[in-house]
């Protein structure tokens, strides 16, 4: 599959020429943002840790090594990209035990930053957003239609695409889990049907926001679409007088798309004809999904850009820097600006 398959066209145009992303850890940072104040007592250590070059599964398997405890007593919020450097919490369970020494999961690709108690662990989703540092290097752009591209995007956000990461090498997962739809089977290792469930809802969604972005509607509110805030997962059905809120304007109210799962998706009016043309595609994989037990839930269709920045430290380079929610990806802000190439190579995209 390709990435136009797997995500859609881009909002803003063409891409304005190419560039390389990641040609060291340090190219790609991120930062969890975590709005928990720490009490600083308890039988939860939380742990203040950064990574580079390292994913965030293996990190808790070395921290619980050199705790000496199981696995399944490290606990993080949110799964951060393997090539880069990455700043994040965990939480270890130690009900009656004293601080361990962790200088033994330690090393030039994982470091201990802080460490705090508190009385509860670290949920799964609890960070509230994730502040990104990106350096794109061998840059072949005009500069002024970037800096140009840059606000426009500023004032009006971005398709909210997941990333092609979601989805494994061109497309595996989603090959896999449309092969487990076909036989309405699921796997029976865990991480491996986690996987390919949030690969086909992923997929599905990304396939309603293309057909959104090729309309002008991603933008927009229209009667039958259901609204959400940036920050929240409830949703409101839009009406004639919500069409028009004030706070759509902002970026801080979006229409939403489905993200599949158990009963009838509650939109109307266009926005229904959308989503139900998109599920006749894929009969099998809508019915999978239910089958799972997934809950249908909602997702933004537009992704604003907080707190953005950039800047050229050098002719070729463009440092960006910016807070998106939790869930979101960073690389489909930079698919808005340049094609992606390998490092030493600047005449073909790559998918990332």
């Amino acid at each position: 599959m390709t990435e136009l398959e797997l995500l859609g066209p881009r909002a803003t145009g063409d891409a304005l020429g190419t560039a390389v992303l990641k040609a060291v850890a340090e190219d790609f940072q991120v930062d969890e943002v975590l709005d928990i104040p720490l009490s600083g007592q308890g039988e939860h250590l939380w742990l203040w840790v950064e990574k580079r070059d390292l994913n965030t599964e293996e990190a808790a398997r070395r921290l619980s090594r050199a705790a000496g405890v199981p696995v399944r007593a490290i606990s993080y919020a949110g799964l951060k990209d393997r090539q880069a450097l990455t700043r994040q919490w965990f939480s270890l369970h130690l009900p009656g035990k004293a601080d361990p020494d962790l200088s033994r999961a330690e090393d030039d690709t994982l470091r201990v930053l802080k460490q705090v108690r508190h009385q509860r662990k670290l949920q799964r989703g609890a960070h509230s957003a994730n502040g990104f540092t990106l350096r794109l290097t061998a840059l072949q752009a005009d500069r002024q239609a970037l800096d140009a591209r840059l606000e426009q995007l500023q004032a009006q956000g971005v398709p909210n695409y997941f990333g092609t990461q979601r989805f494994g090498h061109a497309g595996g997962n989603v090959h896999d889990a449309q092969d487990w739809a076909a036989r309405q089977a699921l796997p029976e290792q865990r991480n491996v049907r986690s996987r390919l469930l949030s690969a086909g809802r992923s997929y599905l969604f990304n396939q309603v926001l293309a057909a959104r972005v090729a309309d002008g509607s991603w933008q927009h509110a229209q009667v039958g679409d259901l609204l959400a805030f940036t920050d929240s997962r409830s949703f409101f059905p839009a009406g004639e007088q919500e069409c028009s809120d004030p706070r759509l304007a902002i970026l801080d109210l979006h229409p939403t798309g489905p993200m599949w799962g158990e009963g009838e998706t509650p939109t109307g009016g266009a926005t229904q004809c959308v989503e139900a043309a998109i599920a006749a595609r894929h009969p099998a994989l809508c019915q999978w999904l239910a089958g799972a037990g997934m809950s249908h839930e909602r997702r933004i269709l537009r992704l604003p850009i907080g707190r953005l920045t950039w800047h050229y430290p050098e002719p070729d380079i463009l440092q960006l820097e910016f807070v998106l929610p939790a869930g979101c990806f960073a690389t489909v802000v930079v698919r808005e600006l340049v094609d992606l190439v390998p490092a030493g190579q600047t005449d073909s995209p790559c998918v990332f």
